[in-house]
C-alpha cells in the first residue's frame, strides 16, 4: 500500500478501469486521495468518464484539458505536481498506452523515485493483441519502462473478455502471469474480475481485487 500507485500497460489492457476502482478503494481508508489521467494518447475511455462516481466518493480528479485532441506533444495542466508532492495525498496515476504514454510520466519520475513511496504496475491482459504471451507482454514492460525512467514494482494480471469473462477465462492465465512474473522478475500483486466473479474467484486465488465500477469499450 504506496503513497503512490502507477497503473502503465498496452493500449486497452484496461489500466484506467483498474486505476479508478483502486482509487476508490483507496479512498475508504486515505482522507485525501487523487486520481491523476496521464492517458494524452487518445485511449479508448478516460478516468474522466468516471467524474461522477469519483466525485461522489470524494476523490479528486486531475487531468489535461487537451486529453485526446491528437496534440504530439503532451499538455498537463499544473495541478498534476500537487497530489505528488503533498505527502498527504495518497495518489493515483492512469499512464497512457505503451511507451509513448509513458513519456508523459517521465517528467515525474525523478521525484517519485527520490521519495520512493511508489508502487509502479504493469497491467496485463492477454487477450489483448500484442500482449498474447508473456514474451509479447514483456517487450512492452520494458519498452514503457525505458520511456519513463520508472522501473516497474509488480504485475497485474487483469487478462478477460469484457462482459463474458468466466473465471476459467481468468485462471487459465496463470501459466503466462508466472512467466512473466519470471522474465520481469516481479511479483503478481494482484488479479482482477469483475465483481460478480469475487466469491468464487477468492476460493482459487490469492491478491484478487474487484472491480466493482465497470465502464464499457465502445
Amino acid at each position: 500500500m504506496k503513497r503512490i500507485a502507477i497503473f502503465c500497460g498496452h493500449y486497452g489492457s484496461g489500466k484506467t478501469n483498474i486505476a479508478v476502482n483502486y482509487a476508490l478503494a483507496r479512498k475508504q481508508a486515505a482522507e485525501k486521495v487523487a486520481i491523476l489521467d496521464l492517458d494524452i494518447v487518445n485511449p479508448y475511455f478516460r478516468t474522466k468518464d468516471s467524474q461522477t462516481e469519483l466525485d461522489a466518493a470524494g476523490v479528486e480528479l486531475i487531468c489535461s484539458d487537451y486529453a485526446g485532441s491528437n496534440l504530439d506533444i503532451p499538455a498537463l495542466p499544473a495541478a498534476m505536481q500537487r497530489p505528488i508532492a503533498d505527502r498527504t495525498y495518497t495518489c493515483v496515476i492512469d499512464v497512457g498506452g505503451d511507451d509513448q504514454g509513458a513519456v508523459a510520466l517521465g517528467r515525474f519520475a525523478d521525484q517519485i523515485k527520490e521519495e520512493g513511496d511508489y508502487a509502479m504496475l504493469f497491467v496485463v491482459n492477454f487477450y489483448r493483441p500484442l500482449t498474447r504471451t508473456a514474451q509479447e507482454a514483456f517487450e512492452v514492460l520494458r519498452e514503457i519502462e525505458n520511456a519513463c525512467g520508472i522501473r516497474f514494482t509488480g504485475i497485474v494480471n487483469n487478462s478477460n473478455l469484457g462482459p463474458e469473462t468466466t473465471a476459467e477465462d481468468v485462471l487459465c492465465t496463470g501459466v503466462k502471469t508466472e512467466k512473466l512474473c519470471e522474465l520481469s522478475n516481479l511479483p503478481l500483486e494482484m488479479t482482477t474480475v469483475a465483481a460478480p466473479l469475487l466469491g468464487e474467484m477468492q476460493k482459487k486465488l490469492r491478491q484478487v481485487f474487484p472491480l466493482s465500477l465497470q465502464k464499457q469499450i465502445i
